[in-house]
Parts: C-alpha cells; structure tokens; sequence
C-alpha cells in the first residue's frame, strides 16, 4: 500500500465510512503509523472537524458523548417508583388490618344476636291504633320499648272493613320483611290483636299493611301504620 494506491482506491472515505474490509483496514492504519505525514497530506483533521460541524449542526450528540437514559430508566424515576410501591405495600397492610377487625367484629356480632335472648315483659301496655286507609305513612303512630321490656297489645282498629279476616306484613323501614301473619281474624269490637314483647324486634321504624282477605282467599290492601321500637 502506497500513497497512489490510496489516492487511486479512496482509501480514506472507504475507511471514515467503515467501508473497507479488515484487512485492508489494518494495512491503511499501519501505513499510517509508519507515514504520520500522510495524515497531514490528506488533511485527515479538517474532514475530522467538517464531520463535526455537521454532527452539531444536526443536532446529533458526538460519539464520546453519554448518550442521555430513557426518563424511566433515571435514578430520580427509580427512586419515586420504589417510594410509590412502599406506600401501597403499606396502605394494603392497612386496608387488609382494617377488613380483619371488622370481620372480626361482624363475627362477634352475629354471635351476640344468635344467642341473645329476649327480655322478660314486666308490663303489659294496650295500644289503641287508627291506621291510614289511604296508603303508608312516614309518621309514626306509636314508640314501644325504652329502658324495660313489655309487652304491647297493638289494637288496629277496623270496624269499618268489609273483611273479617286479615293478611298482617311487617317490613323494616329501608332494610327488609320482618314478618307476614296470616289469617289473622277481628274481634267483636272490629279490632285486630297483635301482641309483641318490645325487645322482639330491634330498634327502628317498622312499617304495617294489613290485607283483608276475600272469600276466595285473595288479599285487598285496607290499612297501613307505621310504628316505632326503641331500647
């Protein structure tokens, strides 16, 4: 290799383009070890300079440069991804002791409920009760209950139905059916008896309808009360 055969082959923009084989590329880099001057012939550093000038002016970031990381790849990233993790790790800790105490508790509730048992009425108290015959109320007509157990007669009066015998629902205001008495009959003062101890049933309002029953035995809506459970 000689300074014609590389003028001749272009030997230098084959090997700043990466274009020569290895060979020929360790022949050119021992030449030019052994002739220094050639590199001041084919004016090596101004292509040098050109190619930087137009590596800047395209806004490329030179070959020795650090080649800036992916943002999530960033240490400010990694930290604020392990710090965001702990804080969930910890917040399920939380919510998982939290659900154990109120199963827990739900538990020891049920327990409570099922082995509770009601309170001997020391009294027994006669409620006389005009029902609405229009439809429910929101208006309680009557509290039972308070600080001792008693019994309630609840005395409906119906003189004025039709029907002799009575379909009773008993609903818990806003959480479901307490109860359904059938058949139950009036008496001869056209009252309908309903006896209950107060602590029966549990605090809150209880809504009554209260169904005469046809010959054939098909319910017809006649009167509703509402009526209230303290403890």
């Amino acid at each position: 290799m000689d300074r014609d055969f590389i003028a001749r082959n272009q030997i230098v923009e084959r090997y700043i383009g990466g274009r020569l084989p290895l060979k020929g590329a360790q022949d050119f880099e021992r030449f030019c070890r052994e002739h220094p001057e050639l590199l001041d012939e084919i004016a090596l550093t101004e292509r040098i300079n050109a190619a930087l000038r137009l590596l800047d002016a395209s806004g490329r970031a030179t070959p020795w440069e650090r080649h800036s990381k992916p943002w999530w790849q960033q240490l400010p990233a990694l930290i604020g991804t392990a710090v965001l993790a702990l804080i969930l790790a910890i917040t399920c800790l939380v919510m998982h002791a939290r659900l154990a105490a109120r199963d827990a508790s739900i538990v020891g509730l049920q327990q409570r409920l099922s082995s509770q048992a009601l309170d001997p009425a020391k009294s027994t108290r006669a409620i006389l009760l005009i029902p609405s015959r229009t439809g429910p109320s929101p208006h309680s007509l009557v509290t039972i209950g308070g600080a001792s157990a008693q019994m309630a007669d609840l005395k409906f009066d119906l003189s004025w139905s039709q029907f002799n015998a009575f379909n009773v629902t008993i609903d818990r205001i806003d959480q479901g059916r307490v109860g359904l008495l059938h058949n139950v009959q009036r008496d001869s003062n056209g009252n309908l008896h309903l006896e209950l101890n107060s602590t029966a049933l549990g605090p809150g309002d209880y809504q009554l309808t209260i169904e005469g029953l046809a010959w054939r035995g098909d319910p017809v809506p006649q009167a509703w009360a509402t009526i209230s459970f303290a403890r």
